[in-house]
């Protein structure tokens, strides 16, 4: 099946230092891109473009381009929330969040073959992805991360064991404070794999960091 993803899934998240007044010819955007070349040389599973800020017609170019880049590799290009902007530029699929349209709308919408992660913070909003349709959900955040503070406090490992116990065989990607130090204990918990901006940030080391990922799965 063409949403299947392999674990364990390593989701890179850019960073959404773009505002409304960047353009494509800044470097912001070229940085991007850049990233997701490597990203893409490194084999990463899921590049989720979050870029919240951009204008419909910048982020449509950003996603555009970054689709181009990873056609025909084993890389999926998520567009944060904006459906109708994956669809259009030929991305693999959407990260919905918890203000987003339901999962169940998305599909209707966009089919069997549109790829749908969904970011959660709870145990309901896990069960609303997974019987709406979804893929996989985003779960966190684990540790303390400065990008996720806003959801409150890190919700730690014994949440996410528990999240995975419930949910059974859904994908849980976790994040939040993902580390090359708590790796092992977080794939163990029973998350499918991990989503983060710092850890899979480094361009030069990514495929360093993947192989990192890969290997706390088999010990």
């Amino acid at each position: 099946m063409q949403r299947d993803l392999q674990r364990p899934i390593t989701c890179l998240i850019t960073s959404g230092e773009t505002t409304s007044a960047t353009t494509d010819e800044s470097d912001e955007f070229k940085a991007i891109l850049s990233l997701v070349r490597s990203a893409v040389a490194a084999r990463v599973t899921l590049v989720q473009l979050r870029e919240k800020d951009l204008n419909a017609l910048s982020l449509y170019e950003l996603s555009s381009r970054a689709a181009v880049i990873a056609r025909g590799s084993r890389t999926r290009i998520l567009v944060n929330d904006r459906a109708d902007i994956a669809r259009a530029c030929g991305c693999d699929g959407v990260q919905l969040t918890t203000r987003s349209l339901d999962p169940t709308v998305v599909r209707r919408a966009f089919g069997e073959d549109f790829l749908i992660g969904v970011s959660a913070h709870t145990l309901a909003e896990l069960r609303g992805a997974r019987d709406g349709g979804a893929d996989f959900a985003v779960f966190g955040p684990v540790f303390d991360t400065p990008s996720k503070r806003a959801y409150g406090p890190p919700l730690g490992l014994e949440a996410l064991r528990e999240a995975a116990r419930a949910l059974a065989r859904f994908p849980l990607v976790a994040i939040g404070g993902i580390a090359e130090d708590n790796l092992r204990e977080v794939l163990r918990a029973g998350a499918a794999g991990v989503a983060a901006i710092r850890f899979f940030a480094d361009e030069q080391n990514l495929s360093r960091v993947v192989r990192v990922v890969a290997e706390a799965t088999s010990l």
